[in-house]
């Protein structure tokens, strides 16, 4: 158990030093089917691959080359193929290990497979929502608990927690899956009701600091359910060398991810909503400097998604058009927010504060400060566009191992950040109230909005006429 290699912290997993240093040279350089430079695993045949995953006497794999290979793997074949291969490699060991020396297998090689068996478990627990997964993992469990009692525990852990983790994912999808149907059943009762009788943010939640915070507890709690797999099954494509058959058809186990982006266009509508419902100017101006301040405190807390859905939401041309209602508004707060914001130079101005508020994470002392919440679009876009601008295979057919070291790297950052716990308390009330208010579609958007500032040219004259038939129908 000595040999065992310590589990880092998923920040200190994928900083470049120990890549270059210790980048799994426990097999010897140039082991069969595997190609090295400066130390560095650049590609390999899928087989070597898997063979540099399972642990043998001498040798555990490092944990960042687990972590890559188990996330991009799943673009070759499906993770209970290669749970198969593992299982089988394992097996295959146990077998050749000369007769009488078993318990020598068990001391030495059981501990080694049970840890990679609670990487993978901890890690990629959505894996482990296929019935053949769970069969392999048992099967091996079994074997490496026959052992020896110690062993007998550790695995039984291991199961509970992992079967601890697909519990609460199905729980928190029941709860999302409710979510949405009260929002839908509300927006039939929004149709019918009069608009005086609806709540408005400021009623439910006056103080900006206390929306932000809450704003926050969403955004934490969705990300923690992103398993990492989700990014790389975003933009599966065909396998050349897999029959043409994509790897994914079946495998999609959750959908946290879309959710999470869902959650995002939400609260742009909400906003835009809250801002268009009020009949009178100044209210409507109240609400825009209100979402100013829960935007700026958001920035503050590091909570870049919940800010830049507030500023897309204002930035919506319902709300954007309403010239009278933005003159009552002190915007220099605002065009700040905005300026941090801007997309010009591939968001310089975000990157360079998303920087600063990933370096104050790692040195944090409070949980308070470790908060780096992503503009997630942009964070789906940067690993989909280094997956399109390199290939997954390389001429010689070996897997081009590089290129998933940097999507790890990149997938790893977010790991972390998901991982915070949210210091703010709860407030069941406005979470209420954000998670289920009833939001205006696009057309009743505009519909409040010509309603309060009247169309300016034919073209939103025409809108307005026809969006009036329509309501009336």
């Amino acid at each position: 158990q000595e040999s065992m290699p310590q589990t880092p912290l998923f920040a200190a997993m994928f900083d470049s030093s120990s890549y270059n240093r210790n980048l799994y040279q426990s097999k010897e350089d140039n082991c069969g089917g595997l190609y090295y430079h400066d130390n560095n695993l650049l590609s390999g045949s899928l087989e070597a691959l898997i063979q540099h995953l399972v642990p043998n006497v001498d040798y555990y794999p490092d944990r960042t080359y687990i972590f890559t290979f188990l996330l991009s793997s799943r673009l070759f074949m499906h993770p209970y193929e290669l749970m198969a291969k593992v299982c089988h490699l394992c097996i295959e060991q146990q077998r050749l290990t000369e007769p009488g020396l078993d318990k020598n297998w068990n001391q030495k090689i059981a501990p080694k497979i049970l840890q990679l068996l609670t990487e993978w478990t901890e890690t990629f627990p959505y894996d482990f929502r296929d019935e053949r997964m769970m069969r392999n993992l048992k099967e091996l469990a079994q074997r490496i608990a026959s052992g020896d009692e110690m062993y007998r525990k550790n695995v039984q852990q291991l199961l509970q927690n992992l079967i601890r983790k697909l519990t609460t994912v199905s729980q928190y999808e029941e709860v999302l899956a409710k979510i949405d149907a009260t929002s839908t059943d509300r927006l039939t009762v929004l149709k019918t009701k009069p608009q005086s009788i609806q709540r408005d943010i400021i009623t439910v939640c006056n103080d900006p600091y206390a929306l932000a915070q809450q704003l926050t507890q969403i955004e934490l709690e969705r990300l923690n359910y992103i398993g990492p797999e989700e990014f790389v099954q975003a933009f599966v494509q065909k396998d050349p060398l897999d029959n043409d058959k994509s790897c994914y058809g079946d495998q999609k186990k959750t959908r946290n991810l879309e959710a999470y982006v869902e959650w995002f266009n939400r609260l742009s509508y909400l906003v835009a909503t809250e801002i268009c419902m009020p009949v009178k100017k100044k209210h409507r101006a109240r609400v825009i400097e209100y979402f100013i301040d829960v935007a700026r405190e958001c920035f503050n807390i590091g909570n870049f998604n919940s800010l830049m859905a507030i500023i897309s939401g204002m930035n919506m041309s319902p709300v954007s058009r309403l010239k009278k209602t933005w003159a009552k508004v002190k915007t220099a707060k605002f065009d700040i927010l905005e300026h941090q914001m801007d997309p010009s130079s591939n968001f310089y101005n975000y990157r360079t504060a998303l920087r600063g508020a990933a370096q104050r994470s790692l040195t944090a002392h409070s949980n308070r400060e470790k908060i780096v919440i992503p503009f997630f679009s942009l964070l789906i876009k940067d690993i989909y566009f280094l997956n399109e601008g390199c290939a997954n295979r390389l001429p010689n057919g070996h897997v081009n191992f590089e290129k998933f070291w940097e999507l790890a790297k990149q997938v790893s950052e977010f790991m972390t950040w998901k991982q915070v716990e949210c210091p703010f308390e709860r407030d069941r009330k406005i979470l209420q109230y954000l998670l289920t208010v009833p939001v205006f579609s696009d057309d009743a958007l505009y519909l409040a909005s010509y309603e309060s500032e009247s169309p300016e040219n034919h073209i939103e004259k025409d809108r307005w006429k026809m969006l009036r038939f329509v309501s009336e129908i």
